[in-house]
């Protein structure tokens, strides 16, 4: 016979999903003086690793569908925070840089993320947040994420 979650406080899906929520919406209140949602940071800060993305691309390493993804992209065109290329270099994928003024907001939001972070993993020490990391990394590897 298997068991079920039993008791939420010992359940480590349950805690994950708290501490996520508690993270986003840390998050979400921390950008908004800067006008961004948490996708719209995600999309601006994979961009400044990684220029060039595809829109389909940017939407799997957001977290988000394609369709959400367009639209995301479109607002963050029009605020002038990115630019897509006219033509695609080869395909029918469109890559996709940051601006300067997508390049100065996205210093500012990843100073305000860092610093939510920090406020979450205060009671570790670095350590400690290093195996926590890992520890996470692992859990998403083990279920073939």
């Amino acid at each position: 016979m298997t068991q079920g979650v039993g008791d939420l406080d010992r359940s480590v899906g349950y805690a994950l999903k708290q501490a996520a929520m508690a993270l986003r919406v840390a998050m979400e209140a921390a950008l908004r003086p800067l006008a961004l949602t948490v996708s719209q940071y995600s999309c601006l800060e994979v961009l400044g690793q990684r220029p060039g993305l595809s829109a389909a691309e940017l939407a799997r390493a957001v977290f988000v569908t394609r369709q959400s993804m367009h639209a995301l992209l479109l607002g963050l065109e029009e605020r002038g925070l990115l630019e897509r290329a006219a033509t695609a270099p080869q395909g029918r994928a469109l890559p996709t840089q940051l601006t300067d003024a997508g390049r100065e907001i996205l210093t500012e939001a990843s100073a305000i993320v860092a610093a939510v972070e920090r406020r979450m993993t205060a009671a570790f020490d670095r350590e400690e947040v290093g195996r926590f990391v890992a520890d996470l990394a692992a859990c998403a590897e083990a279920l073939n994420y």
